[in-house]
């Protein structure tokens, strides 16, 4: 999903060129199939190939993707999480990034969160 979403759509052949290990062509073919059967993705054909795209925008799947992320790896604790990322050697964030994420926390706890 993450090679469909950063090209808005990709072939089978496109994201097995992208992918740093990948599977046989025909078990990602299965997997792209259980992805549109189960609505994450579509698809059209050009020629012999198909065009898979997301059916749902980068900008609205992030949040729920990142509340499945949160609750499977930190059990739905966004401090650990938070600090899991933070604690990554390579972790780079800005003073303007320290800001704006201040803000965001004076917001939630205005909105009672």
């Amino acid at each position: 999903m993450d090679i469909v979403y950063a090209h808005g759509e990709a072939t089978i052949s496109d994201v097995l060129a992208e992918m740093p290990d990948p599977p046989a062509r025909g078990a990602l073919g299965r997997l792209m199939t259980i992805l549109e059967t189960k609505g994450h993705l579509k698809h059209h054909a050009r020629g012999r190939e198909y065009i898979y795209q997301p059916t749902v925008p980068v900008q609205k799947a992030g949040p729920s993707a990142m509340r499945r992320v949160v609750d499977t790896f930190f059990g739905g604790s966004l401090r650990q999480a938070v600090a899991a990322h933070l604690a990554q050697k390579d972790t780079d964030i800005s003073d303007d990034e320290l800001k704006r994420l201040a803000e965001l926390i004076r917001q939630a706890r205005g909105k009672g969160r």
